[in-house]
C-alpha cells in the first residue's frame, strides 16, 4: 500500500507546500508568454490536489483488505454489495473512509453551488442587457465589418466593455466606449470580448471559484484565484492582437482599464493591466519548448491521482471474481 499512498500523496504537494510555488507560478514571466500552458498547469494542480486528497483516504481505508490498493478496493466493493462493507477495517480506516466521502461531498456541494450561482448571474445579466441595451449590427457602430454579428450598446457616458458568456452570449459596449475608442481600438475590444465568449472562459473560472469557496485558506487556491483571470485575459488578448496589432490593443486596454463590468460578466481589463500591456509591448517572445515541458509536468501531476482512481476499475474488469 505504501506505493499507492506515495502515488496519491504526490499530487498533494502543490497544495500542502504550494505557497511559494504558487506565488512563483503566478508571477512567472513564461506564464505570461504562454498563458494557455499556464492555465493547463493551474487546472492540473487544482484537479490533482482534489483527486489526490480523496485517493489518499481511499488507499488508507482499504489497506487491511489486500496488499495492493486495487485489490483492496475491489474487495471492499464486494463487501459493500454483500452487506458487510466495513468488515476488517479498524477505527482509523473508518476515519480515512469518512474523510474521502466527506471531501467528495464538500467538493461536489461547492461546485454545484458555484455553477448554479454563475449560471443564474449570467442569466440575470443577459436579461438586463436585453432590456437596457440596443442590439445593433457591428457595421452600424462604424467599424467597417461585415454584417451578421451583433453587439449590445448600453446608454451611458462611462466607457464599458464586457461579455456575458453562455450558450447565447452577449458582447456589450457602452456609448462612452464608442465615443472614446477609434475604429481600430473598437475592433480590438470586440475581438477580445468575442474570444472570451467563443472560448467559454467562464467555464475555466468555475472550478477555481469552487475551490476558493471550499478551501479559501489554502495559499495555492488564493494564488490561482488571482492568477487565472489574468491569464484568461491574456489568452483573449492573443486572439485580439491578430485582428488589431499589439499597440492598438495595448492602447485600448489602457483606455478601458478603469471601468468594471457587472457580476457574471467578463471585463475587458481590471486586473493585471500593467502585465498585459508590458506583454503586448515587450520584444521578448516565449520559447517553443516551454509549453511542451509544462504540459508534460501537468500530465505527470495528474497521473498519480488518475492511476489511483482507475486502478480499482481495471482490477474489477480483469479480475471480476
Amino acid at each position: 500500500m505504501t506505493f499507492w499512498l506515495v502515488v496519491a500523496g504526490m499530487a498533494l504537494l502543490p497544495a500542502v507546500f504550494g505557497g511559494r510555488v504558487a506565488a512563483a507560478l503566478a508571477g512567472a514571466e513564461w506564464a505570461r508568454r504562454h498563458p494557455r500552458a499556464a492555465l493547463v498547469l493551474w487546472q492540473a494542480i487544482g484537479l490533482a490536489g482534489g483527486l489526490g486528497a480523496v485517493g489518499v483516504g481511499l488507499v488508507a481505508a482499504v489497506a487491511p483488505l489486500a496488499a495492493a490498493f486495487p485489490h483492496g478496493m475491489h474487495t471492499f466493493g464486494h463487501q459493500v454489495v454483500d452487506g458487510r462493507g466495513l468488515d476488517g477495517l479498524g477505527p482509523g480506516h473508518h476515519l480515512a473512509l469518512a474523510w474521502s466521502a466527506a471531501l467528495i461531498a464538500w467538493l461536489v456541494a461547492h461546485t454545484a453551488r458555484t455553477v448554479v450561482r454563475t449560471v443564474a448571474g449570467q442569466r440575470r445579466q443577459r436579461t438586463l442587457v436585453d432590456i437596457l441595451a440596443d442590439r445593433v449590427d457591428e457595421r452600424e457602430v462604424g467599424l467597417g465589418l461585415p454584417a451578421g454579428r451583433e453587439v449590445y450598446v448600453l446608454p451611458g457616458a462611462a466607457p464599458v466593455a464586457y461579455c456575458v458568456p453562455g450558450w447565447r452570449s452577449r458582447v456589450v459596449l457602452s456609448r462612452g466606449a464608442l465615443d472614446l475608442l477609434d475604429p481600430a481600438e473598437l475592433r480590438a475590444v470586440l475581438a477580445h470580448e468575442r474570444a472570451h465568449a467563443r472560448g467559454r472562459h467562464d467555464l475555466f473560472l468555475m472550478p477555481f471559484a469552487a475551490l476558493a469557496a471550499a478551501f479559501p485558506w489554502l495559499p495555492v487556491v488564493k494564488a490561482a484565484r488571482r492568477a487565472v483571470p489574468v491569464l484568461l485575459e491574456m489568452l483573449a488578448d492573443d486572439r485580439a492582437r491578430r485582428v488589431s496589432g499589439d499597440r492598438t490593443l495595448a492602447r485600448a486596454i489602457v483606455l478601458m482599464a478603469v471601468p468594471k463590468g457587472p457580476e457574471g460578466a467578463f471585463r475587458l481589463a481590471d486586473e493585471g493591466v500593467a502585465q498585459r500591456v508590458e506583454r503586448l509591448l515587450g520584444t521578448s517572445r516565449g520559447r517553443r519548448w516551454i509549453p511542451a515541458a509544462v504540459y508534460t509536468a501537468a500530465l505527470v501531476l495528474m497521473s498519480g491521482p488518475v492511476a489511483v482512481l482507475v486502478a480499482p476499475v481495471a482490477c474489477g474488469a480483469f479480475w471480476p471474481g
